[in-house]
Formats: structure tokens, sequence, C-alpha cells
């Protein structure tokens, strides 16, 4: 179990690092506020969603936030699995942390305010990216490295597989 230490104190950082985000931005920010960074670029802003990346679902009638917190608890589940279970190599393992981390600052935002916090807005000219928090670019790096875990396992995989073929 202490080898997977490191990995339950990267998840844990996340969900601090993102609640005290939040909690900043809730106390600082009224609803849809925005404060400029970076002219023409990046303002920091409140804002609800009650749906999941890109608002998907937001406009369902509040089912989806049991929906959405039923799915963050199999995910978290499955992942914190694969670490224990070394299901994955190191970068996965990372990944997988980072999944777990952001997935529950979300799912603790869906519990204490009905809907995720978000404040990070990055645009340009008429395009605009949909506003996220930490929690989501936690979950967006760490579905990264597990992807890119899974291709060198895989390869690793089918490289040792071809060594005891020939």
């Amino acid at each position: 179990m202490s080898s997977k230490i490191p990995y339950l104190l990267l998840a844990l950082a996340a969900i601090i690092l993102d609640q005290i985000s939040k909690f900043w931005t809730l106390a600082n920010f009224r609803y849809q506020e925005r404060f400029n960074i970076i002219p023409d670029f990046f303002d920091w802003t409140l804002v609800f969603n009650p749906g999941a990346a890109f608002s998907f679902l937001a406009d369902q009638g509040g089912w989806q936030k049991y929906f959405f917190l039923t799915l963050a608890l199999v995910i978290i589940g499955y992942l914190w699995r694969g670490i224990v279970k070394n299901d994955f190599a190191r970068w996965g393992k990372i990944g997988a942390a980072m999944i777990i981390g952001g997935a529950i600052g979300n799912a603790i935002d869906r519990v204490i305010h009905g809907h995720v916090v978000d404040f990070l807005l990055f645009y340009w000219q008429d395009w605009h990216y949909p506003a996220f928090n930490i929690a989501d670019s936690f979950i967006c790096v760490g579905a990264v490295l597990l992807i890119l875990d899974g291709f060198s396992s895989k390869h690793k995989k089918d490289t040792a597989a071809e060594n005891q073929a020939v």
C-alpha cells in the first residue's frame, strides 16, 4: 500500500487545488462576472455547469447530477483498482490519480452546489472555449497520460510477445 501513497497524494493535491480555487472564485466573483487577465485571450469568470464537459446534458431536468455523480464513482473505483492491481505503468498511474482527483473535485461541487463551478475562460476574437476549472484540467491531462501509457504499455507487450515468438 505504501507504493500507492504518491498517487493518493497526487489525487488529494488535485482536490485541494481545485476546491481552494473554486472557494476563492465563489467568494470574490458574482455569477458571470469577468476579470480580464490577458487581453483578448483569458478571463477569470464565474459560471456554473450542471452538465458535463462542454455543458453536455446541462439543460436536462436535474437527473444528470445523479448520473454524473454515479459515473464519477464508477470511474474513480475502476481507476483506483487499476492503480492497486498495477494495471498501468508509472505514467498511467499518475494519469489515473489525476483523473481521480479531478473527478472527486467536480463531484464535491455537484453534491454541495448542485452544479460544477467553472472559472477559467480562454477565447480569441469571436471564439470562446467553454469555461472550465482546475479539476477539468487534471482530468484532461490525466486522460492524455493514460492514453500515452496505454500505447507505451501495448508496445512493450507486443515487443515482448514478438521476442518470445522468435
